[in-house]
């Protein structure tokens, strides 16, 4: 929560569009940019949860390891 907290008051109007944000198209920059902070949101998130819960964390990694050794062309 204090990460939500810090970012809302970086971006006061974050998750509030305005009529001329909606109205006006959306720039590949813009979505670059909402898709970067997007995937770093996910990435830190992932790894907080295999701190968390490194047991799990470290069952997820053998799955994903069994799942890479058994693929065949």
């Amino acid at each position: 929560m204090p990460d939500q907290k810090r970012r809302e008051q970086q971006e006061p109007d974050a998750g509030h569009d305005t009529a001329a944000e909606r109205s006006a198209p959306e720039t590949d920059a813009e979505r670059r940019r909402r898709r970067a902070v997007f995937l770093r949101e996910l990435t830190e998130a992932r790894e907080l949860r295999a701190r968390v819960q490194p047991r799990r964390a470290r069952a997820a990694r053998m799955r994903q390891q069994m799942r890479m050794r058994t693929f065949r062309w």
